[in-house]
């Protein structure tokens, strides 16, 4: 039951079976997330049942987006192409991280169109709908880079730095002492995730009268991009697409996409499309939901 030393992130062993911190963390959130936007569909007056049911393509789609950036990704010191050109059948190996968020989101979003122009939802409502839970699953799917040892920043003498074994460490850092201890980039962009979570949560109910149709996926757009391009710059393992990390790229494209929707919500002629939060009949809330 308990797994032999080296089994980096497993937490869990059943012969030569591994439940791996990573993966289960990973599920989690997706779950949890799933969970709170169907609630939030019904309390829009939507059907929930749209949330699991298109959550297998999304999925799907989002984990293979996730792992294809990973495996092209070329990080300095780190695993990335050109280990996995020599080495493809790693590339299966997804339980030993390498999952990146860009690609998930790029994958997610393109099962969720599919899902959308397959039974005639309301892109935007439904964007907004699912924006708040995306940082759900980030914040906790975070975590288990922490199982990983791996998403860790440079050396520091903060309190909350966390300690590093040399195997697992970054070529640059194998000549520093062993008790040298490492920022958590895992943990500050899980904690800025969960504060997204609570000021997009907190926006739809409070001020949801007042937002166009967009604005929530929009500020998620914003919000999370802003605290990357900061998080970026504690990472040495960072993609680089000339002087600058590939996921600042991706963070300012994003951005920008979201700052063009907030305007394009504003121009003159737009009217507000948010409808008010209304309850569905009882025959339709799926047996078990509860309201979140």
């Amino acid at each position: 039951m308990f797994c032999p030393p080296g089994t980096t992130g497993a937490i869990l062993c059943v012969g030569n079976f591994a439940i791996r911190a990573y993966g289960l963390l990973l599920m989690i959130g997706i779950l949890l997330g799933a969970y709170l936007a169907a609630a939030e569909a019904r309390r829009r007056g939507e059907n929930p049942d749209h949330v699991w049911d298109g959550l297998l393509i999304v999925f799907l789609l989002g984990l293979i987006g996730a792992r294809l950036y990973h495996v092209f990704s070329n990080p300095e010191g780190a695993v990335g192409w050109s280990y996995y050109r020599e080495n493809p059948i790693k590339i299966l190996y997804i339980w030993e991280g390498g999952l990146a968020i860009y690609g998930a989101l790029i994958g997610g979003l393109i099962g969720f169109f599919l899902y959308a122009y397959r039974h005639r939802l309301a892109v935007w409502r439904w964007l907004d709908i699912t924006a708040p839970s995306i940082l759900v699953g980030q914040a906790i799917g975070r975590w288990g880079n922490f199982f990983n040892q791996e998403l860790y920043g440079p050396p520091t003498t903060l309190p909350w730095g966390i300690p590093i074994p040399l195997e697992r460490r970054l070529p640059q850092h194998l000549t520093l002492p062993p008790e040298t201890r490492f920022h958590p980039v895992f943990l500050y962009e899980s904690l800025w995730n969960t504060l997204g979570f609570l000021i997009l949560f907190n926006l739809s109910r409070r001020l949801g009268h007042r937002l166009r149709e967009g604005d929530l996926f929009a500020l998620y757009l914003i919000w999370y991009p802003v605290g990357r391009l900061w998080i970026e710059t504690l990472r040495p393992d960072a993609w680089k697409l000339g002087n600058i990390a590939a996921a600042q790229v991706f963070s300012l494209i994003a951005l920008a996409a979201g700052l063009a929707i907030l305007i394009r919500n504003r121009l003159p002629g737009r009217i507000r499309g948010a409808k008010a939060p209304t309850e569905m009949p009882e025959t339709k809330t799926p047996t078990g939901m509860s309201e979140a």
